[in-house]
């Protein structure tokens, strides 16, 4: 009962300190970083259960990923600099304090992308799953898909 106390503890400090560091962003990455663990488990279950598992196909999708953090590491520093450029530049003002924004619609997009690799995944492992759990996801990414059009003038280069 002590050793479970003290993981509870453990766990709890944690969490407590990063949302004391990052907030609601921090959770918004762990979700995220939860997603890419469940999707790359739950994709080697399912070609294992296909008899298709293959160490190259791992080893891309580890690759995938990889990709998929640099992304987001990349629209955090663009974040930093746009919130550097509002900071000290007086004549660009905005009515409220500029934190983040293109990093968490990255992350968002990247989220939904993941939890619909999940259910794809869920599926081929032979669990039925809803109808509109798909379209819920689907609707979620292309709002954010939304959103990010209207930042890149509708141009969309890669997905």
């Amino acid at each position: 009962m002590e050793h479970i106390n003290g993981f509870k503890a453990a766990v709890a400090a944690v969490l407590g300190g990063l949302t004391a560091l990052w907030g609601w962003f921090g959770w918004l990455v762990l979700a995220w970083l939860l997603c890419m663990a469940l999707d790359y488990g739950t994709g080697t279950a399912a070609a294992l259960r296909a008899g298709e598992w293959s160490s190259k196909v791992a080893r891309d999708g580890l690759w995938h990923k990889l990709g998929a953090v640099v992304a987001v590491l990349v629209a955090a520093i663009l974040d930093g600099v746009i919130g550097l450029i509002l900071a000290n530049i007086p004549a660009l003002e905005m009515p409220f304090q500029y934190e983040v924004f293109v990093s968490v619609l990255v992350l968002v997009w990247y989220i939904m992308t993941e939890l619909g690799s999940i259910v794809e995944n869920i599926g081929a492992l032979g669990a039925p799953v809803p109808a509109w759990l798909r379209k819920a996801i689907a609707a979620l990414e292309s709002t954010v898909d939304g959103a990010g059009d209207k930042l890149g003038d509708g141009q969309d280069d890669e997905k």
